[in-house]
C-alpha cells in the first residue's frame, strides 16, 4: 500500500496568523492562494494519475500515482482541497474519514468562550458545496463535531486509530492489487501520524528540543506500507507549485 498525505490549501487562518488584529475561525475556508492551490494540485495528479511504466522503482512517482482511494476529513478547508482533486480524477472514490481532521476539532476561538465544542458543518452544507463527497451515513444537520475540544492526551490516539484501520482497510493482501490512497488533512495531524508510524514520542526531539514536521499547504507526502515494513519516501513535496504559491 502507498498513502499519501495531502495538506489543505492555505486558509484564512494560516493567512491571518501573523496578524494581531486577525480572528481565527472555528471551520476556517480556503483563500484565493489556497483555491489556487488546490487547483494547480488537482491538475497536477490529474496529469499523473495514470502509471505510465511497469518499473516497480517509481519512488518519486515519475511513472504516475495511480491513485485508488482519495479520504477527506470534513474540515471544510480539506473538503475543498480533496474535492478539487476529486473532480479532476473523476471516477476515484472520495470519502469522508473524520478522524483525519486537525487536532482539537471544531471548536470557538474567542477567549471568553473557553474553546468550547462547536457543531461543525451539517450534511446539507455538503451535499450542496461537494457533492462528489461520500459522507458518513449518521452525519445529519446537527453537525459531524458536536463535542467538546479534543483533549491533547486523546490526539496521539486518534493517529495511532488511523493507522490501525488505514492498514486493516488497504494494506496489501495476497492476489489482489496494490491500494494507493490519499488523505487530505491538516498539519498537525499530519505531526501526531507521522509519531505514529515511527513510534516517535510526541515532539520530543534530541538534546531537549521540541520537533516539528514541517507541511507546506498542499504539499504531499509519502509512505509506503509492505510486507511489514514502512518506507517513508518523501515529505513535504512542493514541486508542482510555482514559488509564489509555497505557502506555509
Amino acid at each position: 500500500m502507498q498513502l499519501y498525505f495531502i495538506r489543505h490549501g492555505q486558509s484564512v487562518n494560516n493567512a491571518g496568523a501573523n496578524d494581531p488584529n486577525y480572528k481565527e475561525h472555528s471551520d476556517p475556508y480556503l483563500t484565493e492562494i489556497g483555491r489556487k492551490q488546490a487547483q494547480i494540485t488537482a491538475q497536477y495528479l490529474k496529469e499523473r494519475q495514470a502509471i505510465t511504466s511497469d518499473d516497480p522503482w517509481n519512488s518519486q512517482n515519475q511513472f504516475g500515482f495511480g491513485f485508488t482511494h482519495l479520504y477527506s476529513s470534513l474540515m471544510e478547508r480539506a473538503v475543498h482541497t480533496a474535492a478539487e482533486t476529486a473532480r479532476a480524477l473523476g471516477d476515484v472514490p472520495f470519502t469522508a474519514w473524520v478522524d483525519i481532521h486537525e487536532e482539537g476539532g471544531i471548536y470557538a476561538r474567542k477567549k471568553e468562550e473557553n474553546q468550547k465544542g462547536l457543531p461543525g458543518k451539517p450534511r446539507s452544507f455538503f451535499e450542496q458545496n461537494f457533492p462528489e463527497i461520500r459522507l458518513p451515513d449518521h452525519l445529519d444537520e446537527s453537525g459531524w463535531w458536536n463535542r467538546p475540544f479534543e483533549a491533547d492526551d486523546e490526539r496521539q490516539l486518534r493517529a495511532e486509530r488511523v493507522l490501525a484501520e488505514l492498514l486493516a482497510r488497504h494494506g496489501d493482501r495476497e492476489g489482489q492489487s496494490e491500494e494507493r490512497i490519499a488523505f487530505v488533512s491538516h498539519g498537525g495531524f499530519f505531526v501526531r501520524f507521522m509519531c505514529a508510524v515511527l513510534k516517535l514520542p510526541w515532539r520530543q526531539g534530541a538534546n531537549g528540543l521540541r520537533s516539528w514536521f514541517l507541511l507546506n499547504n498542499c504539499s504531499i507526502s509519502r509512505f509506503d506500507f509492505r510486507k511489514g515494513n514502512v518506507m517513508v519516501s518523501y515529505v513535504n513535496n512542493t514541486n508542482h507549485l510555482p514559488p509564489e504559491l509555497i505557502t506555509g
